[in-house]
């Protein structure tokens, strides 16, 4: 890959799709074999008024967009899901969240990455792993 991925480089990825956009997904840190995003917390986000949890919609999005953008320092880029698997360990309370993305192993053409989504506290509240495509783009 000719060009250097940054964090700001990245940051500008991440956020050119407008969904990535409205979760306020922030860059913070760049690894060899992972990275780690913040979500802004929206009101939106909130499954039942009352009790005022997020939805594990929200969590399980999270969860692929932190090991899908894990991979990026040997793609360069996002890639699509194949397969997703979603494990919810907390309820997500109003407040911004941290995502923690890990490669497991980068194949020639399938990938497999994990995450795990934090509260502000470091309570973890869903994990998952998923595969990835990451054969390089046909010209």
């Amino acid at each position: 890959m000719a060009e250097e991925l940054t964090i700001e480089r990245v940051q500008q990825l991440v956020t050119r799709a407008p969904y990535h956009q409205w979760l306020g997904l922030k860059v913070v840190a760049l690894h060899d074999d992972g990275i780690e995003l913040t979500a802004t917390w929206r009101e939106e986000w909130v499954v039942n008024p009352d009790r005022r949890y997020t939805h594990g919609g929200v969590l399980a999005t999270l969860v692929d967009l932190g090991a899908d953008w894990a991979m990026v320092r040997k793609t360069g880029r996002g890639v699509p899901t194949i397969d997703l698997r979603i494990d919810y360990h907390a309820v997500a309370m109003p407040g911004d969240l941290t995502i923690r993305g890990k490669v497991v192993r980068m194949g020639s053409q399938f990938s497999t990455s994990e995450a795990r989504v934090f509260d502000a506290e470091g309570k973890l509240l869903a994990s998952g792993r998923g595969t990835y495509y990451t054969a390089p783009p046909k010209a």
